[in-house]
């Protein structure tokens, strides 16, 4: 038996009481105990009719001196009273516990001690904390398992689609119980989520827009905008006010399609008025400096990581390690948490992290410092006070200040922004005469997709084509011109990573199922299938797989004699990175290749630091200028990190809503996870 719960961040948080206090953990103990003691009652009760469990009367003595240590626990007595142990655990603290749950919890311990050793107990385990990642979405609970929350506001998927930002519905309850009024709640919930207009907000607004062009219904627009907006910037742009009115009306030119143009600085908005309007339309997304909020009530709100871009609070991993320390003594099996640890801590801390999970008798615990993924940056936000010089040299020394970067680490280097420089083509290469790829056949949403790859002879792609020949000809032209359009950027020297950023997870029909492919078997569209394919392929991109190479290994799950009698043989080397795929999946399935075949040897995409003699797509450079490009998956994971998500997308749904939950990622979207229940 495993029973658990969920919540508990929120439980206190409405209470009004710190999670990072003696009285939330003596709170945690009293109802995880309350929970565990009348599990193993309840389990004795069963005994008395059904029978014990399996061999209980081998273990009856070990069994009920676990549960008599149990029962000490909950009577918070001295180290030495405790049988077999060496280290007391963290017993409920009776001078912050109130005395209803404390009354209880014993209540509940001697029932379990008495019934179980009159009868026995059915079940050897009773109680586990899990991250209840799906459950908790469904049940719609603000934190997960014994996790604190994550962030203050959160922004909800709308059915019919975009986002809707609010605050966490744990907070207005909390600031009543505080004993603020409906007015100072008010308040201080705009502080965080911002009015959601433009309206009376300050310098930028409906009147000091009007007065540059921008008409009613423009107005209109940015209002409904802003709702779900976290930077203004972020809608004063082409895409929601339309090219019509910047190029006729306001008078710009072809800056708007540059990603850097700052159409508010263009109007005539210092940074400083921006920065102000910004808060007041679209929220801190932090309670700190909230208007009325007393300063001795911040830790009520104190979050696992720090809440907007002035947020300074969070909870420090030595506050995690104690709230499980409060719950482990009344739990049979361990606790999936994460100890979350900002991108500052040394390998001191993670070692006293540690030493203070077996001071307080942990069974497990799992670390989680900021920024310690190979594929996330230490920070992708980019300061606007930067000059192109100091992107440029941010850029040279990216690496090796991701590298080194300890707690010496200055500034400058943790504010480093993971930057990929491309030289792009200004002559087309063509393809050779005769040339390799692969086909791959494949059903998507029970439509049959062919598609055919050409390569140049060191193996990088240069060409595709997608033939569907049974869904009519306005369609199958569609797709053979997108595919054409496909072909001569990347001969023109376009990096393929650019093509799958901007394709990947795009939605129309037919998509759903797909069938005929070892690696994918969602897809959102027919493009979202084919970008997919071609990244994991050629780009070694196995994060867009549903179905990882590794899974595919014979070894993976065990076979018997079966799989170790296959036939060895030696793989034939093959230019075609396409076509190794094939060789790639027979080595998968226990034939060997040779070990001098590397598809590193020629990737798609070279990342470099200005190094012009390094093409990302070869051919002649000479004249060529260099270009700096935000990668598309960096800005849309800086967007989602702004969130308070992790900025990973969800490998169910594809959302960037993934967030961290216990040991493994759950999706806010779906409720998927990743690898935990």
């Amino acid at each position: 038996l495993g029973l658990g719960y969920a919540n508990l961040g929120a439980l206190l948080m409405i209470l009004g009481i710190p999670y990072a206090s003696d009285r939330g953990r003596a709170i945690c103990g009293a109802l995880t105990a309350i929970m565990h003691m009348n599990a193993y009652a309840t389990s004795a009760e069963i005994a008395s009719r059904l029978g014990t469990f399996t061999y209980f009367d081998q273990n009856r003595e070990n069994m009920l001196r676990v549960v008599r240590n149990h029962r000490r626990a909950a009577y918070n007595n001295a180290a030495g009273e405790f049988e077999g142990l060496t280290i007391a655990p963290m017993g409920i603290d009776p001078e912050y516990c109130p005395e209803y749950l404390l009354k209880a919890a014993r209540e509940e311990a001697d029932r379990a001690l008495q019934m179980g050793e009159q009868y026995g107990y059915r079940n050897a385990q009773v109680t586990v904390l899990a991250p209840t990642g799906t459950i908790g979405l469904v049940m719609d609970c603000d934190t997960t398992g014994i996790e604190p929350d994550f962030a203050l506001v959160k922004f909800k998927k709308l059915a019919g689609g975009g986002y809707f930002k609010i605050i966490n519905q744990s907070v207005p309850p909390a600031l009543q119980r505080l004993g603020y009024d409906e007015a100072q709640v008010r308040d201080i919930i705009q502080y965080c989520v911002g009015s959601g207009s433009l309206a009376n907000a300050p310098h930028i607004n409906h009147e000091s827009l009007k007065a540059k062009g921008f008409s009613d219904e423009v107005l209109q627009r940015l209002d409904q905008a802003t709702r779900s907006a976290f930077d203004l910037s972020f809608i004063f742009n082409k895409f929601t006010l339309g090219e019509d009115l910047l190029r006729n009306q306001l008078g710009f030119g072809d800056e708007i399609d540059s990603f850097d143009f700052n159409l508010l600085e263009a109007l005539g908005f210092t940074r400083e008025q921006i920065t102000e309007a910004n808060d007041f339309v679209c929220g801190t997304m932090t309670i700190e400096g909230a208007p009325h909020l007393q300063s001795e009530h911040y830790a009520v709100f104190d979050c696992a990581n720090r809440c907007g871009k002035y947020g300074k609070r969070y909870l420090s991993w030595e506050a995690h390690i104690r709230m499980m320390a409060a719950a482990q003594p009344f739990l049979s099996g361990a606790i999936s948490k994460t100890i979350n640890l900002p991108a500052h801590a040394t390998v001191e801390d993670v070692k006293a992290a540690y030493w203070l999970s077996w001071q307080l008798m942990n069974k497990a615990v799992a670390l989680y410092r900021d920024g310690s993924k190979l594929s996330q940056p230490l920070n992708i936000q980019i300061d606007e006070d930067d000059s192109e010089e100091s992107t440029e040299e941010a850029t040279e020394t990216t690496t090796a200040a991701v590298i080194n970067a300890g707690p010496e680490a200055t500034a400058s280097q943790h504010q480093a922004v993971e930057q990929v420089v491309y030289r792009y083509l200004a002559k087309r290469r063509r393809l050779p005469d005769r040339r390799a790829g692969y086909t791959q056949k494949a059903s998507v949403g029970g439509h049959k997709v062919y598609l055919r790859t050409g390569e140049y002879e060191d193996g990088h792609l240069g060409e595709i084509f997608l033939d569907m020949h049974k869904e009519g000809a306005a369609f199958r032209s569609l797709m053979n011109s997108f595919a054409i359009a496909i072909s001569l950027g990347l001969q023109y020297g376009v990096p393929l990573e650019e093509f799958v950023d901007a394709f990947v997870f795009t939605r129309f029909e037919p998509n759903g199922m797909v069938q005929g492919n070892p690696h994918i078997k969602m897809s959102t569209s027919i493009i979202d299938y084919v970008f997919r394919e071609l990244a994991i392929t050629y780009l070694g991109r196995n994060d867009l797989a549903q179905v990882q190479p590794e899974d595919l290994r014979a070894d993976a799950i065990s076979k018997g004699e079966e799989a170790e009698s296959q036939p060895r043989r030696p793989l034939s080397r093959s230019a075609s990175l396409g076509g190794s795929l094939s060789a790639i999946e027979e080595e998968l399935r226990g034939v060997s290749t040779d070990s001098e075949d590397n598809s590193a040897e020629h990737p798609s995409t070279e990342r470099l630091s200005w190094m012009p003699d390094m093409p990302a797509g070869g051919g002649n450079l000479e004249t060529s200028p260099a270009t700096i490009t935000l990668n598309r998956q960096l800005q849309s994971a800086e967007v989602a990190r702004m969130q308070g998500y992790e900025g990973d997308p969800c490998p169910e749904c594809g959302q960037l809503t993934l967030v961290r939950n216990g040991s493994c990622l759950k999706c806010q979207s779906c409720g998927a996870t990743t690898g935990c229940s």
